[in-house]
């Protein structure tokens, strides 16, 4: 049985927003150059699904395959990966892949795992914190000619055949495909288990496989989607005392600022 993991760096979700900047040339929100980059946390989610797959699997004989696209990795952080129990930390590093839009990230998704000699089981989170596109995946699938079963909490492989059990806004669903396939998955699976201090150890002199797109034969081309202008949201606070004599004036000047900015109806309604 053999797993292949998409990983993605990303910046720390739990960033400030004040601590974040606009790269306009590249059209790219930065992190904070205090906070380091973290894993992708659907995608922690989906590692977490593979080690529970092998660590029930008859024999043992299941390998775990972490792949990640991207540029100027931390490889302190994608080694995470291997620390928690991932056999292998496959890296493809190119500028292309700061500005790539998800059809692109798909084919180069596909070529890595066709070079890497194919997969049983391809698992994804169900979207990246930086994005939220939530399409790669799918047009993973679709690219390696794989069904893809998406929004898993619960994933399990017998018999030559994958169920998972989808999150829906009204319950659940149970779906079941033959493999090769890809999954997504999503919190509802759980966090990734922590990684002891001793496998940290273990893995820092460790180097992941590094692939280049030149290996992988993908030509960039034209983007089939393009990001024209990214902003921050900007939240603007105005506080304004209102004062009075007496508690008695202050309320009835509040109930008069409140009416005139058209919070609250004159008539109390």
């Amino acid at each position: 049985m053999r797993i292949i993991v998409c990983i993605k760096q990303v910046f720390d979700p739990l960033t400030p927003v004040n601590a974040l900047t606009i790269d306009s040339d590249r059209k790219k929100i930065l992190g904070s150059a205090y906070t380091p980059p973290v894993i992708n946390g659907y995608d922690e989610q989906a590692l977490e699904a593979a080690l529970r797959i092998k660590e029930n699997w008859p024999g043992g004989e299941c390998e775990i395959v972490a792949l990640s696209l991207g540029e100027r990795f931390k490889l302190d952080v994608m080694k995470k990966a291997l620390a928690v129990g991932a056999d292998e930390l496959v890296l493809v590093d190119d500028a292309a892949f700061d500005t790539a839009d998800s059809v692109f990230i798909a084919r180069a998704l596909a070529a890595a795992i066709h070079r890497l000699g194919g997969a049983d089981l391809v698992l994804c989170g169900r979207q990246a914190s930086d994005w939220d596109n939530a399409q790669a995946p799918l047009l993973l699938g679709e690219m390696l000619g794989w069904p893809c079963l998406t929004l898993a909490r619960r994933v399990e492989v017998r018999n030559g055949r994958v169920e998972v059990e989808r999150v829906l806004s009204d319950g659940s669903q149970v779906m079941e495909s033959n493999l090769p396939a890809v999954v997504t998955v999503t919190s509802e699976l759980g966090e990734l288990r922590f990684p002891p201090a001793r496998a940290r150890l273990q893995v820092a002199r460790r180097r992941p496989k590094e692939m280049t797109l030149k290996e992988l034969n993908v030509e960039i081309g034209s983007p089939a989607a393009e990001v024209i202008d990214v902003s921050l949201l900007k939240v603007e606070r105005e506080c304004q005392y209102i004062g009075g004599a007496n508690g008695a004036e202050a309320g009835r000047r509040l109930a008069e600022t409140l009416i005139d900015a058209g919070l609250i109806s004159p008539n109390g309604g």
